[in-house]
């Protein structure tokens, strides 16, 4: 495509070229295109030639035009290179660089050219409903809930339509509002990626029932079951919050057993319902459940916990329960549901987590561990040796390279691989601790947590709206950790694992995470 209409003069017989050429030698623009709509109509030119010559010039202006978009926006706006150029030909975006594309009438079509404001890269693409629904939006200031509301459509439907107009780049947003403070920023090169969260997760207990009783479980404290009314109120309230911080929504459902709340089918298709991300921490489930929800829309993942080889395993959660969960990862897998796998690592089991990864090699999408918590019952088990620590997430990290569904999940890895060839990774929560952050736990009687692995309330959403339990100062004394950890270079990516340090009877917003083996000279790097 270029100045000279290669691509109109690719879908062109040699006469029809030299009819096209003299047309072109009109200095009358409406003219010159009048004539191409007569000869389109005597069948001289092809039907859809109007249509491509009109869209082939806009390409042209779009690709000589110099745009300079803003570092920052305020509030969502369309790009500024964005031309929508209306046809009534379907298929003349890729006419124009592959003449033998097929094309077909098509009233009230759109075709988007615009520069991405990213990487700059021109673009040129048939406009969806959902991209016309977007830009009507913002060019109009409608409120996406009272379309949802005249129209009778799932809200989520216009949050979906707004989010991946952004993605193509076609409205410009602001930048995710969930962001690591200053202290922790300007002690780091860590890459921007990881002090801005795109994804904000509510880990939520909706029922403290279980149908198993673990050697380790932190609470089986007995709780009110949240009633499904005030359910769907809080769903409203965190679809809102990551609407205003512009991040996309995610609900990480587990208990207790999630699939044992009474509306649990009910509250997963709300969620869905409002585009916001669902997975599932939970136990084994028939396969009706399951196909159940996959018919809603398929979780982002199930995740499913292993203790160790069969024996210690089922010594931890019952008994039978090894086997129960590997045959519900093999029907995960025939569902097409990506699996995890988590591990509580304790002193007893630390020997059998790289047996137990080779046992889920071809069984499981992702294997991770988290250190024990010595919180609940699990105060009554140990936790890894910490002098031998260091060693195991070296033999771990060195078998995970051969292990493709062996993860990374504790902090510590990126102390490890620090001054080392090892590339650092996100860490717990993609930005090193996440409690308070890019995530937050809610139990069934509505109170919050930074991080439900230790006790760390920060309030309660049946008195205190969402949003303002996270911008409390409790909940920001959370987020910004131990004052240990502040001066080190690490910090986004680490920051140790607050209940750890808690469960070992420590102030987790002061001490250091025992496993650390950071030198303390060198902290300030």
């Amino acid at each position: 495509m270029d100045s000279n209409f290669s691509g109109c003069r690719a879908v062109l017989s040699p006469k029809a070229k030299s009819l096209f050429d003299s047309l072109l030698t009109h200095p009358d623009h409406n003219k010159r295109f009048d004539r191409l709509q007569v000869h389109a109509a005597k069948g001289q030119l092809p039907a859809f030639f109007p249509d491509l010559f009109r869209l082939e010039e806009a390409v042209g202006k779009v690709r000589k035009e110099v745009y300079t978009f803003p570092a920052v926006v305020k509030m969502m706006t369309i790009n500024p290179s964005l031309n929508l150029i209306a046809v009534e030909w379907s298929g003349l975006d890729r006419l124009l660089t592959d003449s033998h594309a097929a094309c077909s009438p098509e009233a009230n079509t759109f075709i988007m050219i615009w520069r991405h404001p990213q990487n700059l890269h021109f673009q040129i693409q048939q406009a969806t409903e959902a991209h016309l629904l977007a830009l009507k939006m913002i060019a109009e200031g409608l409120n996406p809930e009272m379309i949802a509301q005249n129209e009778e459509v799932d809200i989520g439907l216009m949050d979906a339509a707004l989010r991946q107009a952004v993605s193509d780049g076609i409205i410009l947003s602001p930048p995710s509002a969930i962001c690591r403070p200053q202290p922790i920023t300007q002690h780091s090169d860590i890459a921007q990626e990881h002090l801005r969260a795109e994804v904000f997760t509510l880990q939520w207990h909706v029922t403290q029932a279980c149908d198993l009783h673990c050697k380790h479980c932190y609470d089986r404290s007995r709780r009110d079951t949240m009633p499904l009314d005030r359910a769907i109120t809080l769903l409203d309230e965190f679809r809102d919050f990551c609407r205003h911080r512009f991040v996309q929504g995610q609900v990480t459902f587990t208990g207790g057993n999630p699939l044992l709340y009474p509306h649990f089918a009910e509250l997963y298709r709300a969620t869905v319902a409002r585009h916001i991300g669902v997975a599932i921490l939970g136990n084994p489930a028939p396969r009706l459940q399951i196909e159940e929800l996959i018919s809603i829309a398929p979780p982002l993942f199930y995740q499913v916990s292993l203790e160790g080889l069969a024996a210690h395993n089922d010594y931890i959660r019952g008994t039978g329960h090894f086997a129960r969960v590997i045959d519900f990862l093999a029907l995960l897998k025939e569902l097409g549901v990506y699996s995890m796998v988590m591990l509580t690592l304790t002193r007893e089991n630390q020997s059998q987590v790289l047996p137990l990864a080779e046992i889920l090699r071809d069984k499981v999408d992702l294997f991770t561990f988290n250190r024990l918590a010595m919180v609940g019952e699990g105060a009554k088990l140990q936790g890894p040796e910490i002098a031998d620590y260091q060693q195991f997430l070296a033999s771990y990290r060195s078998a995970a390279k051969n292990n493709p569904c062996m993860g990374l999940k504790d902090n510590l890895f990126n102390l490890q691989a620090s001054g080392t060839t090892e590339p650092l990774f996100g860490g717990c929560a993609g930005h090193g601790c996440g409690a308070a952050f890019n995530f937050v736990s809610i139990l069934a009687d509505g109170e919050v947590h930074a991080c439900r692995k230790f006790p760390s309330p920060i309030g309660n959403v049946f008195t205190t709206p969402f949003a303002t339990i996270y911008d409390s100062q409790r909940a920001t004394a959370y987020r910004q950790g131990s004052a240990a950890c502040s001066d080190c270079h690490l910090r986004p990516l680490c920051g140790g694992c607050l209940a750890v340090t808690h469960g070992m009877g420590l102030d987790p917003l002061l001490a250091r995470d025992p496993y650390c083996w950071q030198k303390i000279t060198e902290s300030s790097k």
